[in-house]
């Protein structure tokens, strides 16, 4: 049974704020190597902690294994109710390239990678994220070779759920035909709307969609619209990105990124944001 309130969400029996935060940005630049400031790596998660976030999304291939360890250092022994998602499928090179890992041999030392890292007995939950194609963009093809490695994971008590990430809805239904998908993490934002009939669908079933690069990630949005309604409500853009998603639907779950505790809290005050009719109806046509 999925319910909903303004600010949780509850999937997989897990019940989670929906403003939550991102990991990657706790490791060096690029995402590897470690952070420029070790200390204030562990000042960001332990003020996400006070500030209410109980969803942190990570993935050993940060750094790799950087971020992990950070976040281990941080708050371990961990809170009862703090779900910590992270994601397989990918790993970095000597050059810092991101890489396919998707054999089941991979996967699976992914698996045991982020538990050894993460300092626990069985991860909450493990987005299997697909790197067909370029592994830039969703591309079809079957994941059930793959998803089958993480079901037997699951079995072994491994893995407690199992969410997807960089799909398409053709490659969710297959998943969900092999086992209990409970997030799909997928790019989207105010200007990149694919996936607006994908996220109508989970919310029926009451599946998290967790969208990344909320302002457009490597390439952030270069929106004047954006800007301008900013302004007007004293806000910052990602302020408003981030105020728009969690109007968008009740299944969206946010994990905003950063390694500053200033752009935490900024972060963190988009749940208090209110959008007027006005103001959506702008924000709208950014996607149009």
């Amino acid at each position: 049974m999925t319910h909903t309130t303004a600010n949780a969400f509850t999937f997989g029996g897990m019940t989670v704020n929906r403003l939550g935060y991102g990991a990657m940005q706790l490791a060096g630049p690029g995402v590897y190597g470690p952070p420029k400031d070790h200390d204030a790596a562990l000042a960001v998660l332990r003020e996400a902690i006070a500030l209410g976030v109980n969803h942190i999304d990570t993935s050993d291939f940060y750094g790799p294994h950087v971020t992990n360890r950070i976040i281990r250092e941080a708050l371990h022994p961990y809170p009862d109710d703090l779900v910590i998602v992270t994601k397989i499928g990918a790993r970095r090179d000597e050059t810092a390239a991101w890489l396919p890992a998707f054999s089941a041999d991979e996967l699976k030392q992914a698996v045991h990678d982020n538990l050894r890292n993460l300092g626990v007995d069985a991860l909450d939950v493990v987005n299997l994220r697909s790197m067909l194609g370029d592994g830039h963009g969703p591309a079809e093809g079957s994941l059930a070779e793959h998803v089958q490695v993480l079901a037997d994971l699951q079995k072994q008590g491994l893995v407690k759920h199992i969410g997807l990430s960089n799909v398409t809805a053709t490659q969710v239904a297959e998943a969900r035909a092999m086992v209990d998908v409970v997030c799909v993490q997928n790019l989207y934002n105010i200007a990149h709307r694919e996936d607006d009939a994908l996220i109508d669908a989970l919310a029926r079933d009451g599946i998290a969609y967790v969208p990344f690069f909320p302002l457009g990630g490597f390439t952030p949005l270069q929106s004047s619209t954006l800007s301008e309604v900013a302004a007007s409500l004293n806000a910052t853009p990602m302020q408003v990105a981030l105020a728009w998603l969690l109007r968008r639907s009740p299944n969206i779950l946010l994990i905003p990124g950063t390694s500053s505790v200033t752009h935490l809290r900024e972060n963190m005050a988009a749940a208090e944001l209110e959008l007027s009719e006005e103001v959506l109806a702008t924000l709208e046509s950014i996607g149009g």
